[in-house]
């Protein structure tokens, strides 16, 4: 289980330093499987770090628009950075993908938050994503 959650959560740093940057998440991701095989001391890019960043870039419109739809009282921009990247990475993982249990995806999503974010951080996460959760058999809807 701690491959996966390294996996995850190198997927949210090539989010997040996608957001920064201002690139595509594969874009950012191919950055890191190169330095990745050209520099020993960093760690590898898992297949499972693919699988969420590659994933979330074919869902990324549409996340976004359930994020903006359904986070009370936020904007997508004006959203805490590292927030909005954990919630998109996670909502990825709990909407589309069928192998993660839906309580593992929500678990993972709100550690993240309390390692990279701030003190109200994990609360919001937890009551987004369990929206997501509730919603989610009418969220794949295009």
């Amino acid at each position: 289980m701690a491959a996966r959650n390294n996996a995850r959560k190198r997927a949210f740093q090539i989010l997040f330093e996608a957001d920064q940057r201002g690139e595509s998440v594969t874009t950012v991701l191919a950055d890191w499987i190169r330095h990745s095989r050209n520099d020993d001391r960093q760690p590898p890019v898992t297949e499972f770090t693919m699988e969420l960043v590659e994933g979330y870039a074919e869902q990324a419109t549409r996340i976004d628009e359930l994020i903006s739809t359904y986070a009370v009282g936020w904007t997508l921009d004006r959203m805490p950075v590292v927030d909005r990247n954990i919630v998109r990475l996670a909502a990825y993982e709990l909407v589309w993908v069928d192998a993660t249990p839906d309580a593992v995806a929500i678990d993972e999503a709100v550690q993240l938050a309390k390692e990279f974010s701030g003190d109200d951080s994990p609360a919001f996460v937890n009551g987004l994503l369990g929206r997501f959760k509730d919603l989610k058999p009418s969220l794949r809807r295009a």
